[in-house]
């Protein structure tokens, strides 16, 4: 199966609800690369790269988010891969 990247744009209560640190947990189990960062604007961007139907997964379970999170909408459009061996958390 061949590798796809996404760019996720997460709104809602998104921010100070460890959901970038849940997002690299997540990502990590999955063995998915790319990274997650805070926007301004109160949401969360992460870009994923990895197997489809591993990064589809991830996709799912964004919708829900850590415990505490209020997730509204997941919006998720193509993106180049970025070059990175890991999942890591970006200060935005």
């Amino acid at each position: 199966m061949s590798d796809i990247t996404r760019e996720l744009r997460i709104t809602g209560r998104v921010q100070g609800v460890a959901y970038r640190a849940w997002t690299r947990s997540r990502a990590e189990a999955l063995g998915l690369t790319g990274f997650v960062q805070n926007e301004s604007d109160g949401s969360v961007t992460a870009v994923v790269h990895g197997p489809k139907d591993r990064v589809e997964a991830l996709i799912t379970e964004c919708h829900s988010g850590p415990g505490a999170a209020a997730v509204r909408d997941v919006r998720v459009t193509d993106a180049s891969a970025p070059d990175l061996a890991t999942f890591e958390i970006r200060r935005g």
